[in-house]
């Protein structure tokens, strides 16, 4: 079955952005995640070269394999405790799966079924928007409009503000022109426009999610990372590393907000950040990461850990409520390992800054219908939800250019973690709580509102200072 059209035009966007590596959609039946053609991962030392002796053997006893292309393509030893290995040529083969790859994952089955553990992974693409929904566009709100949730009345203190890393896209150039963002700082965005003066896909997801932390947690210090800066999109084996270098720069944070991730099929986490994941476990901090916005109950990495031993307090794995905070958003990940959801539909918050405005043109098809089969007129929804950005401009074939002036609208899992995020945030200044594990602990049993996803009852972290949006009725001719 070929995958959707969605998945194929958000392909193409990542490897626009990644020219140099080949990808593929996988599994090889579906398009649940996207992943580094001709390449697999193994754990550095003895396993290495297990899985290279292993593929190279394989290969060469199977008709129509060859193990030519069987050899190490990265460093033998990293901090990251990954290598990766090449298993065939990147350039055979389509955007569908790839062949080397799928058979190097099963020529390993016997020796992972003796060890009782995985040893070779695929290149898997984290993302921050895998699900190539439109609502991931921004929508431009009048200057006028106010954030949702609005700033919380809590004033700053350097001397107890909560440290907050945020691993994203970065931020843009003149972001402390918005009031909210004064105590923000970070990388900056890397290219903003293109040649022609357009916005680029994703840049501004880090200021956004900076402004709703702010929002929510006025008393924080926000430092913003540029890790996702080729349109929200890095290798799971660069992944890692770019997670050391960021904790590295500053220091462990309180809480380290993320928005990004990958489903990969399985349930015991991601082979390329696993070391990260492991020291962050004996660290204080509390990674609160986006569930994703796959619509599905499959795990999503690194949010899934909250349900692995060990991370159940070192993890928040946050999924994102419709407009109105009574359901689940249409295209939220959910199951038991999502622990907690938070608004995440039609927020308003920075995208630019305040001096300049910036132009931005809609980059995916438009669908008339909602994708899950929800009737509500939601983010899925076109062109009711994007509007303008989905209008055919003067030009047949060609949509007009919007201005960001400062304030978008956004929907996504990506901008309910920030929001849980400074939820816990701000009740560790209410309370005087210095560790944030035991601060998460004591809002998710502190809260009382409930919301609910896929018919299950979920806790729901509602912002004092988020304002619900209406929902259409259902649509009968959805």
């Amino acid at each position: 079955m070929a995958p959707p059209q969605r998945f194929r035009e958000q392909f193409d966007q990542i490897q626009r952005s990644m020219p140099d590596v080949p990808l593929a959609m996988g599994p090889d039946d579906s398009a649940e995640f996207f992943y580094e053609k001709g390449v697999v991962l193994a754990r550095d030392g003895e396993e290495a070269r297990l899985v290279e002796d292993t593929v190279r053997e394989h290969f060469a006893a199977a008709p129509g394999l060859t193990a030519e292309h069987v050899r190490r393509a990265g460093p033998e030893t990293n901090r990251t405790g990954v290598t990766r290995i090449q298993v065939g040529d990147p350039a055979r083969g389509d955007h569908g799966g790839d062949p080397a790859v799928a058979n190097a994952l099963r020529s390993l089955r016997a020796a992972e079924s003796r060890t009782g553990r995985r040893l070779v992974s695929r290149n898997h693409v984290v993302h921050i928007a895998v699900n190539a929904c439109p609502g991931d566009e921004p929508v431009p709100v009048p200057r006028t409009e106010q954030p949702n949730p609005a700033p919380a009345g809590t004033p700053y203190d350097p001397e107890t503000a909560v440290g907050v890393l945020v691993v994203d896209t970065g931020l843009m150039a003149d972001h402390r022109d918005c009031p909210l963002l004064a105590h923000t700082r970070g990388d900056a965005q890397i290219q903003e426009c293109d040649e022609a003066g357009v916005l680029q896909q994703y840049v501004g997801h880090g200021t956004f999610i900076a402004g709703l932390l702010a929002a929510v947690a006025p008393n924080t210090d926000i430092t913003v990372r540029n890790t996702l800066n080729d349109a929200g999109a890095i290798l799971e084996s660069e992944f890692g590393a770019k997670l050391f270098e960021a904790v590295d720069q500053g220091g462990w944070p309180a809480v380290l907000s993320l928005s990004a991730g990958t489903s990969n099929g399985r349930t015991d986490g991601l082979l390329g950040i696993q070391a990260f994941m492991e020291e962050l476990r004996d660290q204080e901090t509390l990674l609160v990461a986006a569930a994703g916005n796959n619509g599905s109950a499959t795990p999503f990495w690194p949010a899934a850990y909250a349900d692995l031993p060990g991370w159940e307090s070192a993890v928040l794995s946050v999924g994102a409520l419709r407009g109105d905070g009574e359901y689940g958003a249409c295209f939220t990940n959910h199951g038991a390992w999502v622990k907690a959801y938070a608004p995440g539909e039609r927020l308003v918050s920075a995208l630019t800054g305040f001096r300049t405005p910036v132009p931005y043109v809609y980059q995916h098809s438009t669908y008339d219908t909602c994708r899950y089969g929800f009737g509500y007129s939601c983010t899925c929804r076109t062109p009711r939800h994007t509007g303008v950005l989905s209008e055919p401009g003067e030009v047949p074939g060609k949509p007009d250019q919007v201005m960001f002036e400062g304030y978008a609208q956004w929907s996504g899992t990506s901008f309910a973690a920030p929001v849980a995020a400074g939820l816990v945030a701000a009740h560790m200044t209410a309370q005087g709580e210095a560790d944030p594990r035991k601060a998460r602990a004591q809002l998710l049993a502190a809260n009382a509102e409930y919301a609910e996803v896929r018919g299950a009852h979920v806790p729901a972290l509602l912002p004092p200072t988020w304002r619900p949006v209406p929902v259409d009725p259902p649509d009968e001719a959805a």
